[in-house]
């Protein structure tokens, strides 16, 4: 009877503490703040720049791992005018996410404005890996590109 016991005490443990491991994994702040990314999104589609990125800087005090986040973060700064904070937030998220073709995009056109086309270049190559046979960032990274050159000469 006290084997028994000691053995359901066991696998009652073991399920807490897997219970607890899949609690501490799941991050409820990304779900927490779909709400508050969807609604930046929207401001963002509106051009409303201050008002995304707080709503932007909530959502990654909840999730400081999204690098969805961190994106959206760095495009909002880049259009307001903040490309030492853009850069900042679009390294983030390729640092959480380095196949992330929305980032890779954005900082190769936020090189492209700071004219430091190595930079530019290395980000359309790893766009070129990501998507061989060709996606709208990797178009829209070589386009920026092109037309900086074009202005250039």
């Amino acid at each position: 009877m006290r084997i028994l016991s000691l053995s359901r005490l066991a696998a009652a443990l073991v399920a807490f503490v897997g219970a607890c491991a899949f609690a501490a994994d799941m991050t409820p702040p990304a779900s927490a703040s779909l709400e508050t990314l969807a609604t930046a999104r929207e401001a963002i589609k509106a051009e409303h720049w201050a008002a995304a990125i707080k709503l932007l800087d909530e959502a990654a005090v909840k999730a400081p791992k999204d690098a969805d986040v961190h994106n959206l973060l760095g495009y909002s700064h880049r259009k307001a005018g903040r490309l030492t904070v853009a850069l900042k937030h679009y390294k983030t998220a390729l640092t959480l996410d380095p196949n992330h073709k929305g980032a890779h995009e954005y900082i190769g056109e936020a090189y492209v404005i700071t004219g430091d086309m190595k930079q530019a270049q290395y980000h359309l190559k790893e766009l070129e890996r990501l998507c061989p046979t060709g996606c709208e960032e990797r178009e829209d990274l070589q386009k920026a590109i092109a037309a900086a050159s074009a202005k250039a000469k």
